[in-house]
């Protein structure tokens, strides 16, 4: 006959079981926790590793509207990745007015749509906002190719388009009047499309860009960056053949150490000198501060009346988008807010020059 287990041995054998149980489930759930947060680490540094200045998690669901993601472009060695965000309103009979938004240098989508708050801007205005995004083999600081030989800008231009056409067959409630947006090399890259596509675009913009068409090469890239070319008229207003390019916004900080100001400058200038001969221009010329942001100077050049370009300097922007989210690099959240500050103007244009589909 066997031994009696004393009743004290056998609560601790059970407790000890218990707590290894315990213990084996606590182990296994730190471990799970300590995967996802390594994963996290690992997805951040494979971010940083992929030219992101500020590596950002994709952009979180939005009440009243909805972000898409997809990949498109002129086929499969000129393929792009892109983010698409649409708000809910508009339809097929009356699309909503579409707005190619193109990122920095060392930025990506998902960085640049926290920078520029594109989501709750676009919901409020009811507009949808197309990003594409560059990939890292095209360039490696994921700069748009927006200098180089006309083949190569052309075809970034081509992809860029591509993924338009895409977006709009796939949603055609954003078939409306059609807009290009961009900071640095993507706002020299919006100014291409704008002269590339003249008819296609109601309006374009470019903030803290360079003058676009004035660089074939890196040096003469930098020399333009630095204010020290400008783009060649004469040979823009042959490829236009008699077309006019779509009314221009230019944003640009008066304290830019990367592009400077007379690139600004430079693109008005551009965009006068293609109107017509003896087409007869008015400036106008206004300061403007609301509390404690930047103060601004605007200058609109108005054709037949209207404002055909406009620019925005910032006093004492830096190479970063005004009134841009904090904590994001190439961002000043102490400007006004760049974004409301475009649509505004391409607005005006919108409403002026009727709802042009894409």
């Amino acid at each position: 006959m066997g031994r009696r287990k004393s009743p004290l041995v056998s609560a601790l054998f059970k407790l000890t079981r218990a707590g290894l149980r315990q213990g084996t489930r606590i182990g296994q759930a730190a471990a799970e926790q300590g995967i996802k947060s390594g994963n996290r680490l690992a997805e951040r540094a494979g971010r940083a590793l992929k030219a992101v200045a500020t590596p950002t998690d994709a952009p979180r669901p939005v009440a009243g509207g909805r972000w898409y993601e997809g990949r498109w472009g002129l086929g499969p060695l000129a393929m792009r990745r892109y983010r698409l965000f649409v708000p809910t309103g508009g339809s097929a009979r009356k699309p909503l007015p579409l707005l190619v938004l193109l990122h920095g240098c060392a930025q990506d989508t998902a960085a640049f749509a926290a920078v520029t708050r594109a989501a709750a801007t676009a919901k409020a205005r009811g507009f949808a906002v197309l990003m594409p995004e560059q990939a890292q083999e095209a360039n490696p600081q994921r700069c748009w190719n927006w200098f180089g030989s006309d083949l190569r800008v052309g075809v970034e231009a081509q992809i860029l388009m591509a993924i338009v056409d895409h977006a709009v067959a796939e949603h055609p409630r954003i078939g409306g009047p059609l807009f290009a947006l961009g900071l640095s090399a993507g706002g020299a890259m919006a100014l291409t499309l704008g002269l590339d596509y003249p008819t296609r675009f109601t309006a374009v913009g470019s903030h803290s860009g360079a003058a676009p068409h004035s660089a074939r090469n890196p040096l003469q890239a930098g020399q333009a960056m630095r204010g020290r070319r400008s783009p060649d008229v004469d040979a823009l207003a042959s490829r236009l053949a008699g077309r006019t390019p779509p009314p221009l916004l230019l944003i640009h900080g008066d304290l830019d150490p990367v592009v400077a100001f007379d690139n600004a400058r430079a693109a008005a200038e551009l965009w006068l000198d293609l109107l017509p001969a003896g087409a007869p221009v008015r400036e106008q010329h206004t300061e403007r501060q609301r509390g404690a942001r930047r103060a601004l100077s605007r200058s609109d050049w108005l054709h037949a009346r209207r404002p055909y370009v406009r620019l925005l300097r910032v006093h004492g922007l830096a190479h970063a988008w005004s009134g841009g989210a904090a904590g994001q690099a190439f961002s000043d959240p102490s400007g006004p807010d760049a974004l409301r500050l475009a649509w505004q103007f391409f607005a005006a244009v919108m409403e002026r020059d009727g709802a042009r589909p894409v």
